[in-house]
């Protein structure tokens, strides 16, 4: 009685009683009956069918009475053509199935590789997009080349405007060439060439007036 109580535990489930059946490997029976009804699909089998059923009528017809297994109504064929269907036919099923499922199969995984390309086409769209948008923003060639170039010409305005101012300034000391001759009388009376302008004025100048070389502030005016 104590050996019972110890056999029936609650925190185990009780063992099914019945009749046993033999188990199986169902991918072993799946893989036979795949190569049964591959094999019964194919034009080899109806040409050996055909041959066995017209050999079989031959010899149940043509040989002698004694030798016929299976006489005319050729019952003993029926029986077998229909053990054959009703074989094949669930045998083709399973055989389907297990395509049906190696099809779902290869789609989930279609599905999936499908949406991994579309996220990585969006990602290197995104990453083209910005690229893009970091080259507008990069200085070109011809960018520099013009920028360059615009720079070349204020420096070159710049040191125009110094060597005018330097030789304004050089005027002013009396050192700058020609004013000697001026004073001299030679090339009086002739503005801008070698000295003073009659009553004292400056040196001409081919140049505009601007705050640059301090024309204003010599006439009084602050520059700007």
């Amino acid at each position: 009685m104590a050996d019972q109580r110890r056999n029936e535990r609650l925190d185990q489930p009780r063992e099914p009683r019945g009749v046993k059946l033999p188990r199986f490997d169902p991918e072993a029976f799946g893989r036979w009956s795949e190569g049964i009804a591959r094999g019964m699909g194919t034009a080899n089998f109806i040409v050996y069918m055909t041959v066995v059923i017209a050999l079989w009528f031959g010899w149940n017809t043509l040989a002698p009475a004694e030798l016929r297994f299976d006489p005319y109504t050729f019952t003993f064929l029926t029986l077998v053509l229909s053990l054959q269907a009703s074989y094949a036919a669930p045998l083709i099923l399973l055989a389907q199935n297990r395509q049906t499922d190696r099809d779902r199969v290869a789609l989930e995984e279609d599905r999936r590789r499908a949406t991994m390309q579309k996220a990585d086409t969006e990602y290197l769209a995104r990453e083209v997009a910005a690229l893009r948008i970091a080259l507008g923003e990069v200085a070109t060639r011809d960018f520099l080349r013009s920028e360059l170039a615009r720079l070349a010409e204020e420096l070159d305005a710049a040191a125009q405007r110094r060597q005018k101012r330097e030789l304004r300034q050089a005027d002013r000391a009396g050192d700058w060439p020609g004013a000697g001759e001026g004073r001299s009388g030679v090339g009086e009376g002739r503005p801008g060439i070698g000295g003073r302008r009659p009553g004292g004025g400056e040196p001409p100048l081919d140049e505009p007036r601007d705050e640059w070389d301090g024309d204003y502030a010599r006439d009084g005016h602050p520059e700007s």
